[in-house]
């Protein structure tokens, strides 16, 4: 046991002379340690990136409910007319109208006969 621990510690199972199978398993695993440590990385630079987005997403909405009711405020008839009194345009005491225009009936091929 003493020199199986010992033969461990000082690497002898990298210089013998089965040793090239020791190196491929090695190197295998090296391989796969880089490759899961690459995965993590693109793993944390896009919960990164959706972070941001989400920020940037809430920032947007924010920004278009303030716009909304900016625009909701100037579009009210009083701000119109107030805006409207600088250039001596008045609202107008007399309510409009609806005006209804009829469209000529079109009349059937037969009623187009028998007249």
């Amino acid at each position: 046991m003493k020199i199986g621990i010992y033969n461990i510690l000082k690497a002898r199972f990298l210089v013998n002379e089965d040793a090239t199978k020791n190196w491929r398993f090695i190197v295998f695993l090296i391989v796969l340690a880089i490759i899961m440590i690459a995965n993590t990385h693109r793993f944390e630079q896009k919960i990164f990136k959706i972070a941001d987005l989400t920020n940037e997403v809430k920032e947007l909405r924010s920004e278009f409910v303030d716009r909304r009711s900016e625009l909701m405020k100037l579009k009210m008839e009083s701000t119109v007319s107030k805006k409207m009194e600088a250039r001596n345009i008045f609202p107008s005491q007399v309510p409009p109208q609806k005006i209804k225009v009829k469209q000529p009936e079109e009349k059937s091929f037969f009623k187009k006969i028998w007249q």
